[in-house]
């Protein structure tokens, strides 16, 4: 079989739930009222605040930030949210106020299936300037030289079979040759229906009730990257 194209979710599959909920979102909502007010002029900022502002219906900046506000704590996968959240998170990485959390599994089967000949590949609902900052300040060092391809919700949402179809046009492959990860199993159904293999992270640290059976909606399940083989179809 040929080399897959190995695409990977982050939050409950590379790296933990807990680090996004715990550190990256609250550090957002603590932060965003002061990041906008320092930096809502930048064409970059601006863009993001003015698309928000439209789908709030804001009639100030206030505004608008009130609603982001809330759309964090509804953990809403809004573009300029998801944005917005990129643009602040990197003062805090650049600071080092954190560093992203990664699996170790997770980053020994990624630099292995590198070094095998795999694609490898980011499909994600944070922005991907977020994503770069994620791997690019990780606990285990930068990352980003492993992936040749970042997604975003801009290319559809992830429980939209159409999505993985038009990554699959994009990096020119067959959707049989992508294996998608993911912690979410509607996620893995739309990839599934777009004709793409899947895999189900279930790991214990994110998820304290395993899943099996229908639960996995007939997924393949796996709590740690090194028990999958990618050469499987």
């Amino acid at each position: 079989m040929s080399k897959r194209l190995i695409l990977t979710d982050i939050e409950g599959t590379t790296s933990s739930i807990a680090f996004v909920k715990q550190v990256l979102f609250p550090y957002a909502r603590s932060h965003i009222a002061k990041f906008i007010a320092e930096h809502g002029e930048e064409p970059d900022v601006r863009r993001w605040v003015e698309a928000a502002s439209e789908d709030l219906n804001s009639q100030s900046d206030r505004d608008t930030v009130r609603g982001l506000i809330g759309w964090i704590d509804q953990d809403r996968k809004h573009t300029a949210l998801k944005a917005l959240q990129g643009l602040l998170w990197k003062h805090g990485y650049a600071a080092g106020d954190y560093r992203a959390h990664v699996y170790a599994d997770a980053v020994e089967s990624l630099r292995r299936w590198h070094a095998d000949g795999h694609t490898l590949a980011v499909y994600s609902s944070g922005s991907v300037p977020a994503q770069h900052l994620f791997f690019g300040y990780s606990e285990a060092g930068d990352l980003r030289p492993l992936f040749d391809a970042w997604f975003d919700t801009e290319i559809g949402g992830k429980r939209d079979s159409d999505s993985y179809r038009r990554i699959a046009n994009e990096l020119q492959r067959n959707s049989a040759e992508i294996l998608f990860l993911s912690d979410v199993v509607e996620e893995l159904d739309a990839a599934r229906d777009a004709g793409c293999a899947t895999a189900l992270l279930d790991r214990r640290s994110d998820y304290a009730e395993a899943r099996h059976g229908e639960a996995c909606h007939g997924h393949p399940r796996y709590e740690r990257f090194d028990e999958i083989n990618p050469n499987q179809p």
